[in-house]
C-alpha cells in the first residue's frame, strides 16, 4: 500500500463550518500487490483533519504488511477516520472489481445503471442572479436545481426561490438546503411560502440532533432531506426518530463506498430515498460516487456534478456531464489509471 499526498487547487474558495478553504487535499491509496486506487480527501468538518488523516493512512500500512489489507480495514472506525477509511476502502473495491472483469457499478451490483441524473447547485445569490443560474443549468440539461438557503430571511429566500420558478417553469425539480440554518418555527414558515412553489425537498433544515424537530416538519407538503445528521447521530437513530423523506450520503463523510452502499440500501427498506452526494473530491474520489450511484439504481438526481469546482485534477474526467446525466464508465474498476501519480 502507497500513500500518496495530493493537492487539488479550487475554482473559487469553498466555504466550510470551519472556514474557507482554496485547496482540496487529500491522499491517493494504492495497492501494489495488484491494481487498485482510493481516494482519501478529507473536508474539514465533514471528516478528520488532514493530519489525522496522514497519520491514520501511515498507521494503517504497517497494518497491511503485518496482518493483510481486510484486517487493517476492520480497524479505521468510520466515525472517527471516515476520509482515510474511504481511501483503502476504495482501493480494495477497484481492486476486486478489476480481478472480476468488471466496472465498480457492476461489482457491487449485476444490474447498474448505465447513467445517473445529477443536480446543478446554483448556490446563493439575489432572486435575479439565482434565477438567471438556474436558467443557464436548465438550459445546458440539467432537471434538477439545488439552492442554497438560510442566509437570507425566509421571505428572500422564498423569493428567490419564487424567482426561480418562475424562470424554469414548472416542469424541473427545484431542492433547497439550509445547512442547518433554521429553527422549527423558522422551517414552518419556509415550507408554508415553498409549498406553492412545488419544492419537492429541503435538505438539512434544522441542526443535526434535532430528530424530533426534523420529524415534526415532515408530512407538510415538501420533504426532509438528511445530511449532516447521518454523519452526526448516524442511520439507526434517523429511522427511530422517523426524522427523514430523503437520505443523502457523502462516501467520504460515511467511511467508503462499501458502507454507503449498505447505509442506502438499509435507509430502502425503511422506505427513505438515498442520494448520493460529493464532497468536492477528486476525479478517484467523485467518479466512485457515480459508481455507487449506478449500482443503487438510484432515479433521483444526485449531487455529483462538482467536477467544475475544482481548477485541477488527478486525471481527465471519466463521466463528464452532459444533459443533465453522467455515463458510468465501463472500464475494468473505478475507471480511473490506478498507477496515477500527482
Amino acid at each position: 500500500m502507497e500513500v500518496d499526498p495530493v493537492s487539488l487547487p479550487l475554482a473559487s474558495p469553498l466555504s466550510t463550518a470551519t472556514g474557507t478553504i482554496e485547496r482540496r487535499e487529500g491522499f491517493l491509496v494504492r495497492l501494489e500487490d495488484s491494481p487498485g486506487i482510493g481516494e482519501a480527501m478529507p473536508l474539514p468538518g465533514w471528516t478528520e483533519s488532514l493530519e489525522g488523516c496522514r497519520e491514520v493512512l501511515e498507521t494503517t500500512k504497517s497494518v497491511v504488511r503485518k496482518r493483510g489489507l481486510d484486517a487493517a480495514l476492520d480497524e479505521l472506525d468510520p466515525s472517527e477516520t471516515p476520509a482515510a477509511r474511504h481511501g483503502l476502502d476504495l482501493a480494495i473495491a477497484d481492486r476486486h472489481a478489476r480481478e472480476a472483469g468488471q466496472s465498480l457499478a457492476a461489482s457491487l451490483d449485476p444490474s447498474p445503471s448505465q447513467s445517473v441524473p445529477v443536480n446543478a447547485t446554483v448556490g446563493d445569490a439575489s432572486p435575479e442572479e439565482t434565477a438567471e443560474r438556474a436558467s443557464a443549468a436548465i438550459d445546458a440539461g440539467f432537471e434538477t436545481v439545488k439552492l442554497k438557503v438560510g442566509a437570507r430571511s425566509i421571505g428572500e429566500d422564498v423569493s428567490r426561490v419564487r424567482a426561480v420558478r418562475d424562470a424554469i417553469g414548472p416542469q424541473p425539480e427545484v431542492r433547497v438546503d439550509a445547512n442547518a440554518a433554521w429553527t422549527v418555527a423558522d422551517a414552518r414558515r419556509a415550507i408554508d411560502g415553498l409549498v406553492p412553489l412545488d419544492v419537492s425537498y429541503i435538505e438539512q433544515p434544522l441542526a443535526a440532533d434535532d430528530l424530533d424537530g426534523h420529524a415534526a416538519l415532515r408530512d407538510r407538503g415538501v420533504e426532509i432531506a438528511l445530511d449532516e445528521s447521518l454523519r452526526d447521530v448516524g442511520l439507526d437513530a434517523i429511522l427511530d426518530a422517523g426524522a427523514a423523506d430523503v437520505l443523502v450520503l457523502k462516501p467520504m463523510a460515511v467511511g467508503g463506498i462499501r458502507r454507503a452502499r449498505t447505509l442506502a440500501l438499509e435507509a430502502r427498506q425503511q422506505h427513505l430515498d438515498p442520494v448520493v452526494t460529493t464532497t468536492v473530491d477528486g476525479v478517484v474520489g467523485r467518479t466512485a460516487a457515480l459508481h455507487l450511484a449506478a449500482s443503487l439504481r438510484i432515479e433521483r438526481a444526485c449531487g455529483l456534478a462538482t467536477a467544475d469546482r475544482l481548477a485541477d485534477d488527478f486525471a481527465p474526467d471519466p463521466a463528464p456531464v452532459s444533459e443533465g446525466r453522467m455515463v458510468v464508465p465501463d472500464a475494468l474498476g473505478i475507471g480511473v489509471d490506478p498507477s496515477l501519480r500527482r
